[in-house]
């Protein structure tokens, strides 16, 4: 008999997907009005991170996370910047990238990066849904190749290793 893993509770994995989902939201919106990364924690804190969506419950998301991916892409955008554009075809220039795209992207490979329990195949799922959220064309597969191949640059191994790394979600 294998011992099993406790699971997160449903719940507690929405949040963090809903934490994603805010990040990428603060991270489009930060770029588009060249707002300040404390001045965009402040504002989704306040009026945007659980706010009902089109009379719908939105889930409250994991603040702590939110805050965590937002700050970090921040402080670590350069270089965020620069792994994603080494894995892009040689003629598809990283700024040719939509606004959107590029979030979903740098807050994806900073979770790759930075937060390591965190298996590198949940990071690569959460975001390919969050693309899903945005586009309906081929982009979620563009996200799935690129995030795919910076967790291999990222984490040599632990996507061979088996579906979770031997991580627990987080």
């Amino acid at each position: 008999m294998s011992p099993t893993r406790p699971r997160r509770a449903p719940q507690a994995s929405a949040k963090l997907s809903a934490a994603r989902l805010a990040a990428v939201q603060a991270l489009y919106q930060g770029e588009l009005r060249k707002a300040e990364t404390e001045q965009l924690v402040t504002e989704f804190r306040r009026h945007r991170l659980g706010q009902d969506i089109e009379g719908a419950p939105a889930i409250p998301p994991d603040e702590e996370l939110f805050a965590d991916i937002v700050r970090g892409v921040a402080a670590h955008g350069t270089a965020l910047d620069d792994a994603i554009r080494a894995r892009l075809p040689a003629n598809w220039p990283f700024e040719r990238l939509e606004v959107i795209l590029r979030a979903i992207l740098r807050a994806a490979a900073y979770e790759l990066e930075s937060r390591l329990t965190t298996p590198a195949r949940t990071v690569i799922d959460e975001y390919v849904e969050v693309g899903h959220a945005f586009f309906s064309g081929g982009e979620p597969g563009m996200i799935n190749g690129i995030l795919d191949a910076l967790a291999r640059q990222m984490r040599p191994g632990e996507l061979e290793r088996g579906r979770d790394g031997g991580r627990q979600a987080s």
